[in-house]
């Protein structure tokens, strides 16, 4: 038995060459479901925003028959299907995140630009999966076995080779624009950032940053002290060329 598969636009990127833009003809077995079709053919339920099967939307769980036609599309950022069902989850409350340890530079990067980030060097892909769905973060990887986890419902394929456009491209995928508040968060651990009076962290400054700086900012989670040093005009630069290809349409 078999079914014809076709997938759209960015999908098509996770196909070999040869099967891009195409008809695919794929047997099934009757326990399959679209979504263990379409992830066999290499495509991560998360990337995916809309199931047809001969022209009704379904949802992922819909088992089909000898002969269906399974279209499945991306998300949909500029075309409005009003009522149509969609297999992606409502967009979570707050826009929160837990990265692969491949993408440790994409991670300090969102950070720098004020979002909730978690990234723990030595999580395996269990524990990723894990920490998204219990703590409800959006998981960012290039890693596509590890979207198909059956209790990851919220993640996203990164395309992109270099942190900067990396973080560009979540931005401008999730919308996230409004949330961006840079130098808010810690660059180690991601939590909050908050003044505190040279007073308190005094003891704990080398000498010239003591004598030379009065304006300091500490992580709540961690400690760490943060102030206006030449690493601060570095990521100043840094955080400029995000929002200027932000801007950049």
């Amino acid at each position: 038995m078999s079914v014809d598969i076709r997938v759209y636009a960015e999908l098509n990127d996770f196909l070999r060459p040869d099967e891009r833009y195409l008809v695919l003809r794929r047997p099934f077995r009757p326990h399959q479901t679209v979504k263990d079709l379409i992830e066999a053919a290499g495509i991560p339920h998360t990337e995916i925003d809309l199931v047809l099967v001969n022209g009704q939307p379904v949802d992922f769980d819909h088992r089909p028959r000898f002969g269906d036609r399974i279209s499945a599309y991306p998300m949909f950022e500029t075309l409005d299907i009003g009522p149509v069902t969609k297999v992606r989850p409502h967009p979570l409350r707050e826009p929160r995140f837990v990265v692969d340890v491949n993408l440790g530079g994409l991670a300090k990067l969102m950070r720098l630009m004020g979002l909730d980030v978690h990234c723990r060097w030595n999580a395996d892909d269990a524990e990723l999966a894990e920490v998204s769905a219990a703590e409800h973060r959006i998981l960012l990887t290039r890693d596509r076995g590890l979207l198909k986890r059956r209790n990851v419902t919220h993640g996203v394929y990164i395309r992109s080779d270099r942190p900067v456009d990396q973080v560009v491209e979540v931005i401008r995928r999730l919308d996230l624009v409004a949330y961006l508040a840079p130098f808010t968060r810690c660059l180690r651990c991601g939590g909050p950032v908050v003044e505190v009076a040279k007073a308190d962290v005094a003891d704990r400054l080398e000498p010239l940053t003591r004598r030379y700086y009065d304006t300091f900012r500490q992580c709540r989670d961690c400690g760490r002290i943060y102030w206006a040093g030449s690493h601060h005009a570095r990521l100043s630069a840094t955080a400029q060329r995000i929002r200027a290809a932000l801007d950049h349409v």
